[in-house]
C-alpha cells in the first residue's frame, strides 16, 4: 500500500526497517490546539481534589501531598556522548534534560497519571451516583470501609502490554475494586508476574496487543460490573495525561530554562498507541504553543503514528498494511494501530516522528547508564536519539531553518521523556545492560 505523506524513499526505508525522520508538511507550530474541545484543567481539579485521597491510599505519595510527580534531571554525559555538535552542518546542542517518569511513584512509568485518573473518575462517579458522596465532600471519604465495600463490587479492566496494567491494576486495588489486566500470552512474563504479585488478575490471550484490548473490551461489555480502560478511546485516559505539561513548565521554570520566541522547546517523546505522548504533547501545546515542537519515537518495526498520520485519513491504518511486522524487543510500543482518539489531534500539532532500531535502545539506554547513572527500560530510551535527529541531520535542519529556530539552536532546550524501567527485575536489567554493552562493544 502507497501512504500519501511518505515519499518513495520514505517508505521504502520504513518497510527496511531503517531508521527516519518524518516531517509532516504544512505542519505549523503556532496551532496550539486550544479551539479543541479536551480540556486538561478537567484532569488538574480531579487530581487536585482526590490529592487527600491519594495520599491516603498510598504511603509513597504521603510527603507528596499526593501528587504524581517525577524529576526532571539534566543528563551532561549522554549529552556528550550522542550530540552532534562539532559534526560537518551539526547545530548547537543547546541543554539536554531527562523527564523521568520511570522514575513515578506507585506505578513507575508514564503510565500513572492517565490510569490513576481515570480510575478516580470512576470512583468518584459511582460514590456519587450511590450516595456516598456529594460534589462538595473531601474524596478521602472514598478510603473509608463502606465506600471501597460499594466499589469492591465492580472491576476495572484493561488490556496491556504491562506498564498501564500495573498503573490501572494499582490504582484500582487501591481503590478498593477488583482489578484485571487482559496481556498477549508472549507478553513479557516478569510484568504477568509483577502483576499477579500485587494481587491484579492477569488474563493471556492469544495474538497481539490488539487482540488483549479486544479480548478485554468485549469481557467488559458483558458484565454491567465491568468498566474498561480503553487505551485508545478514552478522553479520561487522555486527560490524566496532559497534567504532566503544566508540572514541566513548573520545573523548567525553577531549572532557569525559559520557554518562549528566542528560548525554543523540543521534546521527544517514545510512542505506542500514542495516548501517553499525544496527551503530553497536546498539553504542552495548549500552554506553550508557538515555542513548543513535540516529537514521536518509534520502533521501527511499529511506527503507527507515523503511519496513520502519513496516510492522511480517519479509516485506522496498521503498520501491517505497509510490510511491517509489529515485532519488537520494546514491548510498550509495540503497538500496530494508532489510538483513533488521539491521531487526529496529532495530526495538527505533532511535529515530527523518528523510528529508532532495537539494537539502538538497548544501546542508548546502555550508554545512559554509563554516562549519567540512570537505568531505564529499553523503550524508554527510544527518545534520546531525538535532539541528535534534529540538529545533526540534513532532514531536522530543514525543520529548523523552515521555522526559522536555527540561529535560537544554543538557547534551546531539549527534553527526552523516559517511560519506564524503575521496576524492572535486577536480573532482567542485567539482560538489557549485557545485550547494551555487547552492542556498544561491537
Amino acid at each position: 500500500m502507497d501512504i500519501q505523506g511518505l515519499s518513495h524513499e520514505e517508505l521504502d526505508a520504513l518497510r527496511r526497517k531503517q531508521a527516519l525522520l518524518w516531517l509532516p508538511a504544512g505542519h505549523d507550530p503556532a496551532d496550539d490546539g486550544r479551539d479543541l474541545p479536551l480540556d486538561p484543567a478537567e484532569a488538574h481539579a480531579r487530581f487536585d481534589r482526590c490529592a487527600g485521597l491519594l495520599a491516603r491510599v498510598f504511603p509513597e505519595l504521603r510527603d507528596a501531598g499526593g501528587r504524581l510527580s517525577s524529576p526532571l534531571t539534566p543528563i551532561p554525559g549522554l549529552q556528550r556522548r550522542l550530540s552532534p555538535a562539532g559534526e560537518p552542518g551539526a547545530l548547537a546542542d543547546g541543554t539536554w534534560f531527562l523527564k523521568r517518569d520511570d522514575a513515578l511513584p506507585v506505578a513507575g512509568s508514564v503510565k500513572a497519571r492517565g490510569g490513576f485518573h481515570e480510575a478516580l473518575a470512576l470512583a468518584e462517579r459511582l460514590a456519587l451516583e450511590a450516595g456516598l458522596l456529594n460534589a462538595r465532600d473531601d474524596r478521602v471519604l472514598l478510603a473509608q470501609p463502606e465506600a471501597r465495600a460499594w466499589l469492591g463490587r465492580h472491576s476495572v479492566s484493561v488490556g496491556s502490554t504491562g506498564n498501564l496494567g500495573l498503573a490501572i491494576g494499582l490504582i484500582g486495588i487501591g481503590l478498593g475494586f477488583q482489578a484485571v489486566v487482559h496481556m498477549s500470552a508472549d507478553a513479557k512474563a516478569w510484568k504477568k508476574d509483577r502483576l499477579r504479585g500485587r494481587g491484579i488478575t492477569v488474563v493471556e490471550h492469544a495474538g497481539d496487543y490488539a487482540a488483549a484490548v479486544a479480548a478485554g473490551r468485549d469481557a467488559a461489555l458483558a458484565d454491567p460490573l465491568a468498566h474498561f480502560v480503553d487505551d485508545e478511546r478514552s478522553e479520561d485516559l487522555f486527560l490524566g495525561y496532559t497534567t504532566a505539561a503544566r508540572e514541566l513548565v513548573d520545573q523548567l521554570q525553577a531549572a532557569g530554562r525559559p520557554v518562549d520566541a528566542g528560548h525554543p522547546l523540543f521534546v521527544y517523546l517514545p510512542c505506542g498507541v500514542g495516548g501517553a505522548p499525544g496527551g503530553i504533547a497536546y498539553g504542552l501545546k495548549r500552554l506553550l504553543g508557538p515555542h513548543v515542537h513535540c516529537f514521536f519515537a518509534e520502533p521501527t518495526a511499529s511506527p503507527c503514528m507515523l503511519v496513520q498520520l502519513a496516510a492522511g485519513t480517519h479509516t485506522p491504518v496498521s503498520v501491517h498494511a505497509v510490510g511491517l511486522d509489529n515485532r519488537t524487543e520494546a514491548d510498550g510500543l509495540a503497538v500496530g494501530e494508532a489510538s483513533p482518539l488521539v491521531a487526529p489531534l496529532m495530526a495538527r500539532l505533532l511535529a515530527g516522528v523518528f523510528t529508532v532500531e532495537d539494537d539502538t535502545l538497548f544501546r542508548d539506554a546502555y550508554a545512559l547508564e554509563q554516562a549519567d547513572d540512570i537505568a531505564i527500560e529499553p523503550s524508554a530510551a527510544a527518545g534520546l536519539r531525538g535532539p541528535r535527529w534534529l540538529l545533526g541531520s540534513a532532514r531536522g535542519r530543514r525543520y529548523l531553518q523552515r521555522h526559522n529556530l536555527t540561529p535560537l539552536a544554543e538557547q534551546a532546550t531539549h527534553v527526552i521523556w523516559s517511560t519506564g524501567g524503575s521496576l524492572v527485575p535486577e536480573d532482567i536489567r542485567a539482560q538489557f545492560r549485557a545485550r547494551g554493552q555487547a552492542l556498544a562493544a561491537a
